[in-house]
């Protein structure tokens, strides 16, 4: 009886040490798990200083134009890139896969602009393939948008002929205006003129007080600011476009603002952000985070107290942000393109905002085309598309004072 007692004794003391044991990594978990979202969600609204070079370099033969780089989903892309290498410490631009082999893929190079290419083991592919409008060979202009922190800098470039149809470029998120450029030419040629914008943050244009991106909440001001200094231009007919998350804050401002309803006539959308609470689950899940991070990520930017965690000024309503819940209160045609393998931006929310409003949006899903590299990808298609749905947008009659700026011409 004795040695019963003492084994009931010996198998309680077991059962509470494991349930402490439990319960110490139940809390561990948990501390571990908020952390992870703490992190998670500062670095989703802290602009990048510098970008990874994620690419391995295994040999460059500039006399016969060839670059060979580790196999990846980046390296293997069909078309034309930019690569960045060494740190950003130079630029060279590639052509089409030549072959793929033995973990490897052989890509034409199509110029160097800067660095010495020979010697960089490591870089970046980037949909940037100009890296500014003297390339276009078509007459721009520098000029300077006021937003509501300061002046911002912008490119404008003139439609052939003068008119009062302007497109507005909205880049999206850790890009700059260069992300647009691949737009300009198909825009000229549909007879419209061009203002690729800087906002804030973006380190062109004036930074905010907290230095951090208000996923859309914030910035749309400063596509207001775009779109009065186009008017006071003589703009007329005014299309937004975005590029990832310059899609959320183009229709953002569309949403928050008359101003920009008043000459609206259409919005294009390249890979945008339409749902920032299912971009995070999608980007937990494909970095190996615990499921559900996206949620909690969603909960401490909303949060008061995420304010302090994250650097924001206030905290971000990724409800409210939420473009595809409030598709009833937008009244505009829209031209949506995205691709499946997207890899950063799901193209779920696209889908899901094309099939709510079938009658205003024109979707296009590309395939291998990726984050924001449609043209880059495919664009023959990419150019076809946006011409002809701005020749469905121009209904108004040419105005003599359209496109005249105050900066000199350049090119």
């Amino acid at each position: 009886m004795a040695k019963r007692s003492t084994g009931l004794r010996v198998l309680g003391t077991t059962v509470a040490a494991v349930g402490i044991v439990a319960g110490a990594i139940a809390v561990v978990t948990a501390v571990a798990t908020a952390f992870a979202a703490v992190v998670f969600a500062r670095k989703v609204v802290t602009p990048q200083a510098k970008r990874d070079d994620d690419v391995r370099i295994v040999g460059v033969d500039l006399a016969a134009g060839r670059i060979t780089l580790a196999a990846s989903d980046e390296s293997r892309m069909h078309g034309r890139y930019g690569l960045w290498f060494e740190g950003d410490s130079g630029h060279a631009r590639l052509a089409d896969v030549d072959e793929e082999r033995g973990g490897v893929v052989i890509r034409g190079i199509d110029a160097v602009d800067y660095g010495r290419l020979d010697r960089a083991r490591r870089g970046r592919i980037d949909g940037w393939y100009f890296l500014g409008p003297w390339e276009l060979d078509l007459p721009y202009r520098d000029v300077v948008v006021q937003t509501p922190l300061g002046p911002a800098p912008a490119w404008s470039v003139p439609a052939a002929a003068p008119t009062d149809r302007w497109v507005v470029q909205v880049h999206g998120r850790g890009a700059k205006r260069h992300e647009a450029l691949r737009a300009v030419p198909p825009v000229h040629e549909a007879g419209w003129n061009s203002l690729l914008i800087s906002y804030r943050n973006d380190g062109e244009a004036p930074e905010s007080a907290d230095r951090r991106y208000g996923l859309g909440g914030t910035e749309w001001e400063d596509v207001v600011a775009a779109v009065r200094f186009a008017t006071a231009r003589g703009a007329r007919e005014i299309v937004l476009m975005g590029w990832s998350m310059g899609g959320m804050i183009a229709l953002q401002a569309v949403l928050r603002s008359e101003e920009v309803r008043e000459h609206l006539v259409g919005v294009v959308l390249d890979s945008p952000a339409v749902d920032w609470v299912d971009i995070l689950r999608f980007q937990g899940t494909a970095l190996g985070l615990p499921a559900g991070l996206g949620d909690l990520v969603a909960g401490v930017l909303g949060a008061p107290v995420g304010v302090g965690l994250t650097g924001a000024a206030a905290p971000i309503d990724l409800v409210a942000l939420d473009l595809v819940a409030r598709s009833g209160e937008l009244a505009t045609p829209m031209l949506l393109m995205h691709s499946p393998d997207d890899g950063f931006v799901p193209i779920d929310g696209s889908r899901r905002l094309a099939a709510s409003r079938p009658d205003l949006v024109q979707f296009e899903e590309f395939t291998g085309a990726r984050h924001t590299k449609l043209w880059n990808h495919d664009p023959e298609r990419w150019t076809r598309l946006i011409t002809a749905w701005l020749a469905t947008r121009s209904g108004g009659a040419p105005a003599d004072a359209a496109g005249e700026g105050d900066a000199e011409i350049v090119g």
